[in-house]
Protein backbone atom coordinates (compact mmCIF):
# COMPACT_ATOMS: atom_id res chain seq x y z
CA UNK A 1 0.00 0.00 0.00
CA UNK A 2 1.29 3.45 -0.79
CA UNK A 3 -0.36 7.06 -0.52
CA UNK A 4 -1.01 6.66 -4.24
CA UNK A 5 -3.51 4.21 -3.80
CA UNK A 6 -6.92 5.90 -3.31
CA UNK A 7 -5.85 8.28 -6.47
CA UNK A 8 -8.09 6.42 -9.09
CA UNK A 9 -7.00 6.54 -12.93
CA UNK A 10 -4.64 9.12 -12.15
CA UNK A 11 -1.69 7.19 -13.46
CA UNK A 12 0.15 10.54 -15.25
CA UNK A 13 -0.38 12.73 -12.15
CA UNK A 14 0.85 9.78 -9.96
CA UNK A 15 3.93 10.22 -11.98
CA UNK A 16 4.38 13.33 -12.32
CA UNK A 17 4.04 14.06 -8.18
CA UNK A 18 6.05 10.66 -7.21
CA UNK A 19 8.51 12.25 -9.73
CA UNK A 20 8.81 15.38 -7.51
CA UNK A 21 8.68 13.97 -4.34
CA UNK A 22 11.95 12.22 -5.09
CA UNK A 23 13.84 15.07 -6.05
CA UNK A 24 16.60 15.90 -3.38
CA UNK A 25 16.55 19.66 -4.26
CA UNK A 26 14.37 22.27 -6.98
CA UNK A 27 10.88 21.57 -5.58
CA UNK A 28 8.47 24.36 -6.96
CA UNK A 29 6.89 25.97 -4.01
CA UNK A 30 3.59 26.30 -4.83
CA UNK A 31 1.22 23.53 -6.89
CA UNK A 32 -2.12 23.95 -7.94
CA UNK A 33 -4.60 20.59 -8.37
CA UNK A 34 -7.38 21.24 -10.38
CA UNK A 35 -10.09 18.19 -12.06
CA UNK A 36 -13.73 17.97 -12.23
CA UNK A 37 -15.58 17.67 -9.24
CA UNK A 38 -14.81 14.18 -7.40
CA UNK A 39 -11.66 13.21 -9.79
CA UNK A 40 -9.37 13.42 -6.68
CA UNK A 41 -7.66 16.66 -6.62
CA UNK A 42 -7.52 16.83 -2.69
CA UNK A 43 -6.54 13.44 -2.54
CA UNK A 44 -4.08 13.97 -5.10
CA UNK A 45 -2.49 17.10 -2.68
CA UNK A 46 -2.86 14.95 0.77
CA UNK A 47 -1.24 12.18 -1.19
CA UNK A 48 1.49 14.67 -2.04
CA UNK A 49 1.90 16.44 1.26
CA UNK A 50 2.23 12.60 2.97
CA UNK A 51 5.28 12.08 0.30
CA UNK A 52 7.09 15.14 0.66
CA UNK A 53 6.83 14.16 4.54
CA UNK A 54 7.27 10.68 4.17
CA UNK A 55 10.31 8.69 5.40
CA UNK A 56 11.49 6.19 4.07
CA UNK A 57 12.25 5.14 0.07
CA UNK A 58 10.90 5.45 -2.03
CA UNK A 59 8.63 8.28 -1.15
CA UNK A 60 4.93 8.16 0.00
CA UNK A 61 5.02 4.57 1.02
CA UNK A 62 2.05 4.36 3.09
CA UNK A 63 3.35 2.92 6.22
CA UNK A 64 5.40 5.28 8.23
CA UNK A 65 4.73 7.31 11.19
CA UNK A 66 4.63 10.62 8.64
CA UNK A 67 2.82 9.14 6.19
CA UNK A 68 0.08 8.29 8.59
CA UNK A 69 -0.29 11.44 9.96
CA UNK A 70 -0.46 13.37 7.05
CA UNK A 71 -3.35 11.02 5.69
CA UNK A 72 -5.21 11.46 9.30
CA UNK A 73 -4.68 14.94 9.28
CA UNK A 74 -2.72 15.23 12.64
CA UNK A 75 0.56 16.19 11.06
CA UNK A 76 2.32 18.88 12.52
CA UNK A 77 3.59 20.08 9.67
CA UNK A 78 0.81 20.39 7.47
CA UNK A 79 -1.78 22.45 7.56
CA UNK A 80 -5.02 21.59 6.35
CA UNK A 81 -7.36 24.47 5.48
CA UNK A 82 -10.83 23.41 4.58
CA UNK A 83 -13.38 26.73 4.30
CA UNK A 84 -16.23 25.95 5.96
CA UNK A 85 -18.76 28.33 4.54
CA UNK A 86 -19.40 29.75 1.09
CA UNK A 87 -16.20 31.90 1.54
CA UNK A 88 -12.77 32.40 2.24
CA UNK A 89 -12.65 36.18 3.89
CA UNK A 90 -9.70 38.24 4.16
CA UNK A 91 -8.95 37.45 7.81
CA UNK A 92 -8.20 34.17 7.30
CA UNK A 93 -5.92 34.54 4.57
CA UNK A 94 -3.99 37.03 6.86
CA UNK A 95 -3.60 34.69 9.90
CA UNK A 96 -2.81 31.39 7.15
CA UNK A 97 -0.46 33.62 5.65
CA UNK A 98 0.87 33.88 9.40
CA UNK A 99 0.78 30.16 10.06
CA UNK A 100 2.36 29.28 7.21
CA UNK A 101 5.51 31.61 8.10
CA UNK A 102 6.65 29.60 10.79
CA UNK A 103 9.39 26.59 10.73
CA UNK A 104 8.38 22.68 10.61
CA UNK A 105 8.62 21.82 13.94
CA UNK A 106 9.50 18.04 13.13
CA UNK A 107 10.18 18.02 9.20
CA UNK A 108 12.15 19.67 6.82
CA UNK A 109 8.78 21.14 5.15
CA UNK A 110 5.90 23.57 6.30
CA UNK A 111 3.32 22.66 3.94
CA UNK A 112 0.30 24.47 3.26
CA UNK A 113 -2.97 21.95 1.60
CA UNK A 114 -6.18 24.59 1.01
CA UNK A 115 -8.65 22.70 -0.42
CA UNK A 116 -11.57 24.86 -2.05
CA UNK A 117 -9.22 27.65 -3.01
CA UNK A 118 -11.51 29.44 -5.19
CA UNK A 119 -13.60 30.11 -2.25
CA UNK A 120 -10.58 32.44 -1.43
CA UNK A 121 -12.60 36.03 -1.48
CA UNK A 122 -10.67 38.69 -3.86
CA UNK A 123 -9.36 40.17 -0.90
CA UNK A 124 -8.32 37.29 0.36
CA UNK A 125 -6.76 36.05 -2.78
CA UNK A 126 -4.23 39.51 -2.85
CA UNK A 127 -3.33 38.39 0.89
CA UNK A 128 -2.47 35.02 -0.42
CA UNK A 129 -0.37 36.17 -3.67
CA UNK A 130 2.40 37.56 -1.83
CA UNK A 131 2.89 34.81 0.44
CA UNK A 132 3.37 32.52 -2.35
CA UNK A 133 5.01 35.06 -4.36
CA UNK A 134 7.86 35.33 -1.71
CA UNK A 135 7.01 32.05 0.98
CA UNK A 136 10.21 31.40 3.32
CA UNK A 137 12.41 28.60 2.16
CA UNK A 138 11.36 25.49 3.55
CA UNK A 139 6.99 26.31 2.85
CA UNK A 140 5.32 24.81 0.16
CA UNK A 141 1.50 25.60 -0.93
CA UNK A 142 -1.04 22.88 -2.58
CA UNK A 143 -3.83 24.79 -3.54
CA UNK A 144 -6.81 23.08 -5.28
CA UNK A 145 -9.74 24.62 -7.22
CA UNK A 146 -11.87 22.52 -9.84
CA UNK A 147 -10.24 24.85 -12.54
CA UNK A 148 -7.04 26.86 -12.93
CA UNK A 149 -8.92 29.94 -14.02
CA UNK A 150 -10.92 29.57 -10.53
CA UNK A 151 -7.66 31.72 -9.49
CA UNK A 152 -5.96 35.15 -9.91
CA UNK A 153 -3.55 34.58 -12.53
CA UNK A 154 -1.19 35.85 -10.82
CA UNK A 155 -1.22 33.35 -8.01
CA UNK A 156 -1.84 30.47 -10.84
CA UNK A 157 0.94 31.60 -12.74
CA UNK A 158 3.60 31.19 -9.70
CA UNK A 159 2.16 27.42 -9.13
CA UNK A 160 3.20 24.41 -10.82
CA UNK A 161 0.22 22.80 -12.54
CA UNK A 162 -1.36 19.37 -11.71
CA UNK A 163 -3.99 18.54 -13.41
CA UNK A 164 -6.82 15.52 -12.91
CA UNK A 165 -8.91 13.68 -15.38
CA UNK A 166 -12.34 12.72 -14.57
CA UNK A 167 -12.06 8.69 -13.64
CA UNK A 168 -13.31 6.11 -16.04
CA UNK A 169 -16.11 3.98 -14.66
CA UNK A 170 -14.65 0.89 -15.16
CA UNK A 171 -11.50 1.89 -12.83
CA UNK A 172 -14.27 3.76 -10.22
CA UNK A 173 -15.86 0.67 -9.77
CA UNK A 174 -12.54 -1.50 -9.61
CA UNK A 175 -11.99 0.89 -6.73
CA UNK A 176 -15.11 0.25 -5.05
CA UNK A 177 -14.71 -3.31 -5.01
CA UNK A 178 -10.90 -4.08 -4.07
CA UNK A 179 -10.43 -1.06 -1.38
CA UNK A 180 -14.70 -1.20 -0.15
CA UNK A 181 -15.34 -4.46 -0.87
CA UNK A 182 -18.59 -3.57 -2.75
CA UNK A 183 -20.37 -6.06 -4.85
CA UNK A 184 -19.42 -5.55 -8.91
CA UNK A 185 -22.80 -5.16 -9.17
CA UNK A 186 -23.61 -2.57 -6.92
CA UNK A 187 -19.90 -0.95 -7.63
CA UNK A 188 -20.85 -0.90 -11.04
CA UNK A 189 -24.22 1.24 -11.17
CA UNK A 190 -23.06 3.39 -8.27
CA UNK A 191 -20.25 4.49 -10.15
CA UNK A 192 -21.87 5.11 -13.35
CA UNK A 193 -24.36 7.21 -11.14
CA UNK A 194 -21.38 9.30 -9.46
CA UNK A 195 -20.11 10.07 -12.92
CA UNK A 196 -16.98 10.13 -12.19
CA UNK A 197 -17.04 11.36 -9.36
CA UNK A 198 -15.14 9.21 -6.43
CA UNK A 199 -16.16 10.02 -3.38
CA UNK A 200 -20.22 10.00 -3.94
CA UNK A 201 -19.94 6.74 -5.96
CA UNK A 202 -18.29 5.82 -2.61
CA UNK A 203 -21.30 7.33 -0.24
CA UNK A 204 -23.91 5.65 -2.81
CA UNK A 205 -22.04 2.28 -2.09
CA UNK A 206 -21.94 2.81 1.50
CA UNK A 207 -25.67 4.63 2.26
CA UNK A 208 -28.91 2.85 1.08
CA UNK A 209 -30.59 5.82 2.01
CA UNK A 210 -28.43 8.37 -0.40
CA UNK A 211 -29.50 5.47 -3.15
CA UNK A 212 -32.84 6.06 -2.61
CA UNK A 213 -32.82 9.57 -2.42
CA UNK A 214 -31.36 9.36 -6.12
CA UNK A 215 -33.59 7.22 -7.32
CA UNK A 216 -36.13 9.73 -6.06
CA UNK A 217 -34.57 12.14 -8.33
CA UNK A 218 -34.52 10.51 -11.59
CA UNK A 219 -38.04 9.37 -11.05
CA UNK A 220 -38.90 13.21 -11.25
CA UNK A 221 -39.32 13.13 -15.20
CA UNK A 222 -42.02 10.33 -15.18
CA UNK A 223 -44.32 12.74 -12.87
CA UNK A 224 -44.35 15.84 -14.37
CA UNK A 225 -47.70 15.43 -16.16
CA UNK A 226 -49.29 18.89 -15.12
CA UNK A 227 -48.67 22.11 -13.08
CA UNK A 228 -49.56 21.01 -10.00
CA UNK A 229 -47.37 18.14 -10.26
CA UNK A 230 -44.22 20.09 -11.22
CA UNK A 231 -45.13 21.78 -8.38
CA UNK A 232 -44.83 19.16 -5.99
CA UNK A 233 -42.07 17.68 -7.68
CA UNK A 234 -39.97 21.00 -6.98
CA UNK A 235 -40.76 20.73 -3.14
CA UNK A 236 -40.02 16.59 -2.79
CA UNK A 237 -36.77 17.92 -4.84
CA UNK A 238 -35.81 20.93 -2.26
CA UNK A 239 -37.02 18.99 0.80
CA UNK A 240 -34.57 16.07 -0.04
CA UNK A 241 -31.70 18.43 -0.13
CA UNK A 242 -32.34 20.44 3.22
CA UNK A 243 -32.82 16.83 5.07
CA UNK A 244 -29.47 15.77 3.64
CA UNK A 245 -28.17 19.35 4.99
CA UNK A 246 -29.96 18.64 8.28
CA UNK A 247 -28.51 14.79 8.30
CA UNK A 248 -24.81 16.44 7.71
CA UNK A 249 -24.61 19.39 9.98
CA UNK A 250 -26.96 18.62 13.33
CA UNK A 251 -24.65 16.26 14.79
CA UNK A 252 -21.58 17.80 13.95
CA UNK A 253 -22.90 21.47 15.11
CA UNK A 254 -23.61 20.13 18.47
CA UNK A 255 -20.09 18.89 18.83
CA UNK A 256 -18.45 22.15 17.69
CA UNK A 257 -21.33 24.33 19.69
CA UNK A 258 -20.75 21.88 23.37
CA UNK A 259 -16.57 22.15 22.78
CA UNK A 260 -16.78 25.91 22.35
CA UNK A 261 -19.11 26.18 25.66
CA UNK A 262 -16.53 24.13 27.79
CA UNK A 263 -13.42 26.14 26.49
CA UNK A 264 -15.12 28.88 27.16
CA UNK A 265 -16.24 27.60 30.74
CA UNK A 266 -19.40 26.65 30.70
CA UNK A 267 -20.73 25.99 33.95
CA UNK A 268 -22.31 23.07 35.14
CA UNK A 269 -25.80 24.18 35.44
CA UNK A 270 -25.03 25.98 31.73
CA UNK A 271 -24.43 29.40 32.78
CA UNK A 272 -21.66 30.97 30.37
CA UNK A 273 -18.99 33.58 31.57
CA UNK A 274 -19.12 37.63 30.38
CA UNK A 275 -17.84 38.20 27.32
CA UNK A 276 -18.25 34.84 25.56
CA UNK A 277 -21.83 35.41 23.66
CA UNK A 278 -19.30 37.16 20.74
CA UNK A 279 -17.93 33.63 20.62
CA UNK A 280 -20.73 31.81 20.41
CA UNK A 281 -22.44 33.89 17.98
CA UNK A 282 -19.12 33.98 15.26
CA UNK A 283 -19.28 29.79 15.58
CA UNK A 284 -22.85 30.40 15.06
CA UNK A 285 -22.80 32.45 11.80
CA UNK A 286 -19.71 30.36 10.83
CA UNK A 287 -21.94 27.05 10.95
CA UNK A 288 -24.82 28.71 8.90
CA UNK A 289 -22.55 29.85 5.85
CA UNK A 290 -21.68 26.19 5.98
CA UNK A 291 -25.34 24.89 5.88
CA UNK A 292 -26.04 26.67 3.37
CA UNK A 293 -23.19 25.48 1.38
CA UNK A 294 -23.97 22.28 1.80
CA UNK A 295 -27.44 22.78 0.52
CA UNK A 296 -26.14 24.43 -2.91
CA UNK A 297 -23.97 21.53 -2.87
CA UNK A 298 -26.84 19.06 -2.35
CA UNK A 299 -28.91 21.02 -4.40
CA UNK A 300 -26.32 20.80 -7.41
CA UNK A 301 -26.11 16.87 -7.24
CA UNK A 302 -29.68 16.62 -7.32
CA UNK A 303 -29.66 19.37 -10.77
CA UNK A 304 -26.53 16.66 -12.37
CA UNK A 305 -28.66 13.51 -11.87
CA UNK A 306 -31.72 15.29 -13.55
CA UNK A 307 -29.11 16.45 -16.28
CA UNK A 308 -27.83 12.33 -16.37
CA UNK A 309 -31.72 11.25 -17.12
CA UNK A 310 -31.81 13.60 -19.60
CA UNK A 311 -28.46 13.21 -21.37
CA UNK A 312 -29.68 9.02 -21.48
CA UNK A 313 -32.42 10.51 -23.62
CA UNK A 314 -30.97 12.53 -25.90
CA UNK A 315 -28.19 9.80 -26.36
CA UNK A 316 -30.96 7.73 -27.52
CA UNK A 317 -32.36 9.99 -29.82
CA UNK A 318 -28.83 10.65 -31.60
CA UNK A 319 -28.22 7.05 -31.58
CA UNK A 320 -24.74 8.15 -30.14
CA UNK A 321 -23.53 4.81 -29.05
CA UNK A 322 -22.45 5.92 -25.60
CA UNK A 323 -23.02 3.94 -22.48
CA UNK A 324 -26.04 4.71 -20.22
CA UNK A 325 -25.37 6.50 -17.50
CA UNK A 326 -29.13 5.45 -15.49
CA UNK A 327 -29.09 1.57 -17.37
CA UNK A 328 -31.65 0.47 -14.84
CA UNK A 329 -33.95 2.50 -16.93
CA UNK A 330 -33.53 1.12 -20.09
CA UNK A 331 -37.04 0.85 -20.82
CA UNK A 332 -38.50 4.13 -19.92
CA UNK A 333 -35.44 6.18 -21.03
CA UNK A 334 -35.98 4.53 -24.23
CA UNK A 335 -39.64 5.31 -24.25
CA UNK A 336 -38.83 8.98 -23.79
CA UNK A 337 -36.69 8.88 -26.18
CA UNK A 338 -38.87 7.72 -28.87
CA UNK A 339 -41.65 10.09 -27.55
CA UNK A 340 -39.51 13.60 -27.69
CA UNK A 341 -37.94 15.43 -29.91
CA UNK A 342 -33.93 15.60 -29.66
CA UNK A 343 -34.78 19.85 -29.64
CA UNK A 344 -36.80 18.97 -26.78
CA UNK A 345 -34.42 17.06 -24.80
CA UNK A 346 -31.72 19.92 -25.05
CA UNK A 347 -34.05 22.70 -24.19
CA UNK A 348 -34.81 20.72 -20.67
CA UNK A 349 -31.25 20.45 -20.62
CA UNK A 350 -30.84 24.25 -20.85
CA UNK A 351 -33.63 24.45 -17.95
CA UNK A 352 -31.42 22.64 -15.87
CA UNK A 353 -28.27 24.61 -16.39
CA UNK A 354 -30.13 27.80 -16.15
CA UNK A 355 -31.58 26.65 -12.85
CA UNK A 356 -27.91 26.35 -11.42
CA UNK A 357 -27.18 29.69 -12.84
CA UNK A 358 -30.11 30.58 -10.85
CA UNK A 359 -29.00 29.13 -7.45
CA UNK A 360 -25.20 30.65 -7.69
CA UNK A 361 -27.21 34.10 -7.80
CA UNK A 362 -29.18 33.36 -4.43
CA UNK A 363 -32.29 32.26 -6.33
CA UNK A 364 -34.50 30.90 -3.64
CA UNK A 365 -34.39 27.44 -4.22
CA UNK A 366 -37.81 26.94 -4.28
CA UNK A 367 -38.42 29.21 -6.69
CA UNK A 368 -35.77 28.06 -8.88
CA UNK A 369 -36.86 24.52 -8.54
CA UNK A 370 -40.12 25.39 -9.42
CA UNK A 371 -39.08 27.67 -12.60
CA UNK A 372 -37.26 23.94 -13.41
CA UNK A 373 -39.97 21.43 -13.07
CA UNK A 374 -42.30 23.23 -14.82
CA UNK A 375 -39.84 24.05 -17.87
CA UNK A 376 -39.44 19.79 -17.73
CA UNK A 377 -42.92 19.31 -18.02
CA UNK A 378 -43.82 16.44 -20.48
CA UNK A 379 -46.24 17.32 -23.31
Amino acid sequence: MSVWDDLVGQEPVIAQLSSAAERTGGLAHAWLFTGPPGSGRVAAARAFAAALQCTETPRGCGHCASCHQVLQGTHADVEVVRPQGLSFGIRDARALVLRASSSPSGSGRQIVLFEDADRATEGAANALLKAIEEPPPRTVWLLCTPSPEDLLVTIRSRCRLVTLQTPPIAAIADFLVQRDGVERETAEVVARAAQGHISRARRLASDPRMRRVREQVVAVPRRLTGVSAAVAAAETLVNAAKAERDAQTAELNDAETSALRKALGESEKGRMPRGTAGALKELEDRQKSRATRILRDALDRTLLDLASYYRDVLTLQLGAGSELVNIELGPELRSAAGDGRPEDTLRRLDAIMDCRERLAANVNPQLAFEALTLALRNG
